[in-house]
């Protein structure tokens, strides 16, 4: 790849349901680590930085082997703060040191199955299709379109009663995005501000190497399924 790109893993500090998760330890070491090692040994990158608010998680990615050569702004460190804005800031930060990186990756702190190998293909659908952005997606594990809705007292009602007697098999696959990381073209982040467009592309990987982290049972869930694929 003749122009490296940069990695930015967004790591804010003001985790809720999961307090410091993002520099919470995985399987005996800090979960922001695992993203790190990732984009490092995938020899993507010119650059590999982590965007953050937290002195304490700017320490921990240091010696993880990421840079950290700003503190995030307020504004993009609080709760509305999409990534799209935090790419932007990155990216406007380094076109003042006269450095402008025309591709990224944005990789999620807690994204524990992302490999180098998912980060190279990615990117080579990103080169090879065109795209402005490029990420992870999986199929649902059930229909969609026979879910339901809990209404008040327990009652279920179908979003989609027309297809009650439809057969799995004959309903349309669906898919979600992963939650891992997202390939980008600079400055398409720079003129939309947004992550997906009428030429957004994904690459399809298994649930098994698919898991967002929100809650505790998530974590475990991760755990449980990184264990399994190491073996």
């Amino acid at each position: 790849m003749e122009n490296k790109a940069i990695a930015i893993i967004a790591a804010r500090g003001g985790s809720k349901r999961i307090p410091k998760k993002n520099i919470r330890s995985f399987l005996g070491r800090p979960i922001i680590s695992y993203s790190i090692d990732a984009a490092i040994n995938s020899g993507l990158f010119g650059e590999i930085m982590v965007s953050t608010d937290s002195e304490e998680i700017a320490g921990i990615a240091m010696r993880a082997g990421a840079k950290v050569p700003f503190l995030r702004s307020e504004v993009n460190s609080n709760d509305f703060a999409g990534t799209a804005d935090v790419i932007a800031e990155v990216i406007n930060y380094y076109k003042m040191q006269g450095v402008f990186y025309e591709k990224g990756c944005c990789i999620y702190p807690t994204a524990v199955f992302v490999t180098p190998d998912l980060l190279k293909k990615a990117y080579d659908i990103l080169i090879d299709k065109k795209f402005d952005v490029v990420f992870p997606a999986t199929r649902f594990s059930y229909p969609i379109q026979r879910s339901l809705r809990v209404l008040p007292g327990s009652k279920a009602e179908m979003l989609w009663p027309e297809n009650y007697y439809k057969r799995s098999q004959d309903l349309e696959k669906v898919y979600h995005d992963a939650g891992q990381f997202y390939w980008f073209v600079s400055n398409y982040i720079l003129q939309s501000n947004k992550l997906f467009s009428d030429n957004t592309g994904v690459i399809e990987i298994s649930e098994l190497i698919a898991q967002d982290i929100d809650n505790e049972e998530d974590w475990k869930l991760a755990e449980i399924k990184h264990s399994f694929c190491q073996k």
